[in-house]
């Protein structure tokens, strides 16, 4: 699937106004303007869904045509039933938003003539999910009542992204039940502290009850029931269980937190926005200071944009994974730009091939092979951007226990501005801020913290060097730092300037054309000074520039 692209706002002869938003959005014309008109996109697209409303022209016509309305109205119906029946959305189905709380009572108290039945509501947004009776009643209503409306949208599907390939094209380390210390916590850290007092809700399948939740794991019924069956159960107690497990065969990254299972995921095994958002305003009712989407889809809606405001102002953060098709884009809500969208790395900290890039991405945590709780009490590898999703969350919950101080978007801030710089040097869409790192965040105060290190390797065809990056995850400037560069057997040493705390730098090594190299570097801190991480502080490759 795809993301439509923006349409232009068309003036049509007859004094019609073709406006593309969400499935459409409606002017705010008085009830004898003609109806807005909806284009169709082709099959393979999806629809439209985010579209920014404009006022008509006042030049407009009002012709008071009851013909020409008729006619609209009949156009409108045929529009709706083509765009409320695409294969990428429930059948049928429409999410209403109303501008005002008075125009959405409004609705409501005439919702049984409108040729739709109302299927659910979320009051707090304006907001109905609505099932079509009658297209041609319901295209009337939308003509007639066109000022109350902020929005009509078809009702999109939400998954959880595709299991990655078993085998994947390239060799990438699982992180298998070395998780904290993948996300450099110390080995012998306590850690049952972490996340009390913190709920993450877990967006998903059903968390299935297990030893490691003990009995933190608790459930909201928004309509689906409590606890998930076969894969979308095995799913939602695999993210709950990364997030938070506490059993040392299923450990989890805030072991103390309070878990609120939500089920979104319907018998079909598939959501969709309005249930997504329906969660949203559940979790952030219910208390819940981090929400964890491990789910998407390429479409949104400004039903979801008014969902992510309503957890923003009031004070949770939204987590999401950022897809397991190895696309240069996110799924949504993890392009959201206001929500912590959650790439996949292996155990070595490299991009995993399945997950999805793009500028608006946030973080990156291990998603490869991760040991993680499953159905009747078993273990299973479980791998995805929705295995990393969790982890960030746990990060965020152990790192709201741990300071007490910091609002939740403060703390994903922290998690971002301390993290591993694993691509180019500074944000990048394949790596987002960088690489989660657990132990740098909780150690960030430390004053006497000295850790440098090679952050990433990187060949540059226009300079001819390999790139590499340097990094200080230390509290104070690094200075005396030396490079020391063996291409092939052949060493170089290569003093480096001061670099500032929490700051990357990147230095051209040069190699030969031509050839298959074998590149290491090893980053020499001064006589004196104790590395807390002496490993990072070495780096191999094997660069290919035989043209082979």
């Amino acid at each position: 699937m795809s993301r439509s692209r923006p349409h232009s706002l068309l003036l049509i002869a007859g004094g019609l106004l073709l406006i593309l938003l969400t499935l459409f959005f409606l002017t705010h014309r008085p009830a004898s303007a003609p109806a807005p008109s909806v284009a169709t996109p082709p099959a393979d697209e999806t629809p439209p869904l985010r579209r920014t409303l404009s006022a008509p022209s006042s030049a407009d016509p009002d012709t008071g045509n009851l013909a020409q309305a008729a006619a609209t109205v009949a156009d409108l119906s045929l529009k709706l039933s083509t765009r409320l029946n695409h294969a990428s959305v429930r059948p049928g189905e429409a999410v209403l938003l109303f501008k005002t709380a008075e125009g959405y009572q409004r609705f409501l108290a005439r919702a049984a003539v409108t040729g739709v039945t109302v299927d659910g509501r979320i009051d707090a947004l304006n907001l109905v999910r609505v099932r079509i009776r009658a297209y041609d009643t319901f295209a009337a209503e939308l003509v007639a009542r066109a000022a109350d409306y902020g929005g009509v949208s078809a009702n999109a599907f939400v998954e959880m992204p595709p299991a990655p390939p078993e085998r994947p094209a390239a060799l990438q380390l699982p992180v298998g039940n070395t998780l904290l210390a993948t996300l450099g916590v110390a080995p012998g850290t306590d850690t049952s502290a972490w996340g009390r007092g913190v709920t993450i809700a877990i967006l998903d399948g059903g968390a299935l009850p297990d030893p490691t939740f003990g009995a933190r794991l608790r459930y909201q019924d928004i309509g689906l029931g409590y606890a998930g069956t076969g894969a979308a159960g095995l799913h939602g107690t695999a993210v709950a269980s990364l997030a938070a497990g506490s059993s040392p065969d299923a450990a989890g990254v805030a072991p103390a937190a309070t878990l609120l299972s939500i089920r979104v995921i319907n018998t079909d095994g598939k959501s969709d926005l309005f249930t997504v958002v329906q969660g949203i305003v559940a979790a952030v009712d219910a208390g819940a200071q981090i929400i964890n989407l491990s789910l998407g889809g390429y479409s949104s809606s400004a039903a979801l944009d008014r969902a992510v405001t309503y957890a923003s102002e009031r004070g949770s953060v939204i987590v999401a994974a950022a897809g397991n098709d190895g696309a240069t884009r996110l799924v949504w809500p993890a392009a959201e730009p206001r929500v912590v969208s959650v790439g996949a790395t292996d155990a070595a900290g490299r991009q995993a091939a399945f997950s999805n890039s793009g500028l608006q991405l946030a973080l990156t945590a291990p998603g490869v092979g991760l040991q993680a709780a499953g159905l009747a009490n078993e273990r299973v590898l479980f791998s995805g951007t929705s295995a990393s999703a969790p982890v960030v969350s746990g990060a965020l919950a152990t790192l709201l226990s741990q300071s007490p101080g910091l609002t939740p978007a403060q703390a994903a801030e922290i998690l971002k501005t301390h993290a591993d710089d694993a691509g180019p040097a500074g944000a990048d869409p394949d790596y987002g801020g960088g690489v989660l790192n657990l132990g740098w965040v909780l150690a960030r105060d430390n004053p006497a913290r000295h850790d440098t290190a090679v952050s990433s390797h990187h060949y540059n065809p226009a300079t001819g060097s390999l790139d590499v990056v340097i990094q200080n995850r230390g509290s104070s400037p690094a200075a005396r730092l030396v490079l020391v560069a063996t291409v092939d057997n052949q060493t170089t040493h290569h003093p480096l300037p001061e670099l500032p705390a929490g700051h990357s730098a990147t230095f051209p090594v040069p190699v030969p054309p031509g050839s298959v190299l074998t590149i290491r570097t090893l980053l020499e801190n001064p006589p004196g000074v104790t590395d807390a991480v002496p490993a990072n502080n070495t780096r191999a490759s094997r660069l290919d520039l035989s043209g082979r």
